[in-house]
């Protein structure tokens, strides 16, 4: 990534580059010592924005090297990932500068409406992960997004980032595909009804079916992962 930064020709201030804390660097000295290899990794001189990957070990003693590398000027934003309500509320009733941007599983099968209401509460910004649901529920063919997306001539994975675009979330779509990646970034020029909205509104079911972080072996699993060099 560092090598195409400086290939890439496109001034610095015009990237934005975020990177993120592993399970294992999950304390004060270990994020100080994370955010340095990955600036030097990267041949940058500060990060556009650093996010804590899980909840998980010593995130509060993390976050407070965050806080203060922040105010150093090497990390412009900070956050969480992964923090649902009761989480994120204990975390902003403790920290001193809160997080702005908190990345969570949000797509239409998944909704999480109250951690949304609870986010805009502390000004913490909402970005998905999995705006597609890892591909589940067959959502690129959905006959319910399907519809939405044909009314204004985009698809059904169109459709469905706009509709997490129109709730105030920032979407990260994943793809190795060219053609796909351009239909991503195309969902400026339509916006989705009310009644859009509610229709899609409608296909939660209320959890994930990607990861339980509730699942006591889940935790055991990231805290025994190793993040290969």
């Amino acid at each position: 990534m560092g090598a195409a930064i400086k290939k890439c020709g496109v001034p610095r201030e015009e990237l934005f580059i975020t990177t993120k804390l592993w399970v294992q660097d999950a304390s004060y000295e270990g994020a100080k010592k994370a955010v340095e290899t990955s600036l030097n990794k990267l041949g940058l001189e500060y990060l556009d924005l650093y996010l804590i990957h899980q909840p998980m070990g010593d995130y509060y003693g993390a976050y407070r090297a965050l806080e203060e590398l922040y105010k150093d000027g090497l990390l412009r934003a900070i956050g969480m990932c992964n923090c649902y309500p009761h989480v994120l509320a204990d975390l902003c009733e403790t920290v001193e500068v809160i997080p702005a941007v908190n990345q969570v599983e949000l797509h239409p099968f998944f909704q999480q409406e109250d951690a949304l209401k609870l986010m805009k509460e502390y000004g913490v910004q909402p970005e998905a992960w999995g705006p597609f649901a890892e591909g589940k529920h067959g959502i690129f063919t959905h006959s319910v997004l399907t519809k939405i997306g044909e009314k204004y001539g985009k698809s059904a994975a169109q459709a469905a980032l706009r509709w997490n675009v129109q709730r105030g979330v920032v979407v990260i779509p994943k793809s190795t595909h060219k053609d796909r990646m351009e239909q991503n970034m195309d969902i400026w020029d339509f916006a989705l009804t009310d009644e859009d909205m509610q229709e899609i509104s409608g296909l939660d079911i209320g959890h994930s079916e990607i990861v339980n972080h509730y699942d006591p072996a889940f935790v055991k699993m990231l805290h025994g992962r190793k993040l290969h060099e």
